[in-house]
């Protein structure tokens, strides 16, 4: 694609590696065929191809986003399924995720749209202003459908039935391995996850603690910053990530660290891009080997060789978390340990597709993302599985809410095959 960014724009890094993704797509529309956006809507704004005409009109003329642009942007789902399917290699993360700061600095949306995004960035970070929200939203769950907004009644929609204790294994500390030690590896704990599901990481530590890893809990650890980034909140979600640096860097320099290991896959495409965010700053050597130094939990346990187990006559319908099938490009690990572990593993039609949660996206955009909820439903459904087992928890709570089947983490029904306790989800059943 031609640029006509001036040489005084390209000065700027921001444009100037903007400018390099736009230079690399060549119209050739593959990326269609693969947008969920696309597939609903059918519009071509609507797709990666289409975006990235807005963006670049929108960054080339140096003017403020308009209502048309923001729409159209605010409807992707940075499901990243365009990057996979690129014969080009156009990095569309970098480009959207550039766009939407710009729309943040240069747009004023509606009030409600401004107090909506402004409650989810102050609460989704912060698990226990998280927890108290939920208790609050469980007094107004009953009156949703009298709320005209579809927006506020999709966030009533979503809590859940259960809040979970605090679990103390979240606190900063640190758990001896069961066996002589082979790795020494900081757990990033995440944040909304800590109030909606707990056993997620409970079950991380004792089964990384049964392969021999001394699992590290960092003190000063907190949100990634992926929430308020896919967001436009560039100032909250570089604050955010600088906190964890700090953190990670803090045990790398005191004890070392083998890896940090991330068991919520939204969370790991992220940090994986700290060097990115950073490479500008004085941060710019802490933020690239914080981001090398992080794997997706499935990433570790293959590279930990878990031990081969009888088969367990459980079918496994596996959903891809698109932060990690495109995101991270991990693709067979997951149901490379499933099917090792003795399980049954079965996928569904299209799996490529994204679920509709995408971070703040089923909040947001409720009616496009219930439609891709129920596509998605459908097609694990058809595989008439025992369980469902995903590596992200918005895709649980996502496709939970919209099924009967019980939803799990892989890393709890791993924990489970090794000598854990059965996922409290299957105990329900």
């Amino acid at each position: 694609m031609q640029t006509n960014f001036s040489d005084a724009q390209l000065q700027v890094p921001a444009l100037a590696r903007s400018n390099e993704i736009l230079r690399a797509c060549v119209h050739c529309g593959f990326c269609t065929a693969t947008c969920p956006t696309y597939q609903v809507l059918g519009d071509e704004l609507d797709s990666p191809r289409g975006r990235i005409y807005l963006i670049k009109e929108m960054l080339e003329s140096g003017r403020p986003a308009d209502a048309r642009t923001v729409k159209h942007l605010d409807r992707c789902l940075s499901c990243l399924a365009c990057m996979t399917t690129c014969p080009s290699g156009v990095h569309y993360m970098h480009l959207i995720d550039h766009a939407r700061a710009h729309v943040e600095a240069t747009y004023k949306r509606p009030l409600t749209d401004r107090m909506l995004r402004w409650v989810l960035a102050k609460v989704l970070p912060y698990p226990m202003r998280f927890r108290l929200a939920i208790l609050l939203a469980k007094v107004g769950k009953p009156f949703a459908r009298l709320i005209p907004d579809a927006r506020v009644q999709a966030m009533l929609d979503m809590v859940p039935a259960r809040v979970p204790p605090v679990s103390r294994n979240d606190d900063p500390q640190s758990f001896a391995p069961e066996v002589p030690r082979r790795m020494r590896v900081a757990l990033m704990t995440g944040c909304a996850q800590k109030a909606l599901n707990t056993d997620i990481n409970d079950a991380t530590i004792r089964l990384l603690r049964r392969l021999g890893c001394e699992v590290v809990i960092p003190q000063g650890m907190g949100c990634c910053g992926a929430l308020t980034h896919h967001m436009g909140r560039e100032g909250d979600a570089h604050a955010a990530a600088a906190a964890n640096i700090r953190a990670f860097m803090a045990e790398v320099q005191a004890r070392g660290l083998d890896a940090i290991v991330i068991n919520t896959s939204g969370c790991g495409t992220t940090v994986k891009d700290y060097g990115h965010m950073f490479r500008t700053s004085a941060l710019a050597g802490d933020a690239a080997r914080v981001a090398g130094l992080a794997l997706d939990v499935s990433e570790l346990l293959m590279r930990l060789e878990l031990p081969e187990g009888a088969d367990k006559n459980l079918r496994v319908a596996i959903h891809a978390a698109c932060s990690l099938q495109h995101g991270q490009q991990i693709k067979t690990a997951p149901k490379d340990l499933l099917k090792r572990a003795g399980f049954t593993v079965v996928e569904p039609a299209d799996s490529h597709l994204c679920c509709g949660s995408a971070g703040t996206y089923n909040l947001l955009q409720p009616v496009i993302s219930k439609e891709l909820k129920a596509r998605k439903v459908a097609t694990l459904e058809a595989k008439a599985p025992d369980v469902i087992a995903a590596g992200n928890i918005g895709c649980m709570m996502q496709i939970g809410s919209g099924t009967g089947i019980p939803v799990v983490h892989t890393v709890e029904l791993l924990d489970w095959a090794t000598g854990g306790p059965k996922p409290r989800a299957l105990d329900a059943t």
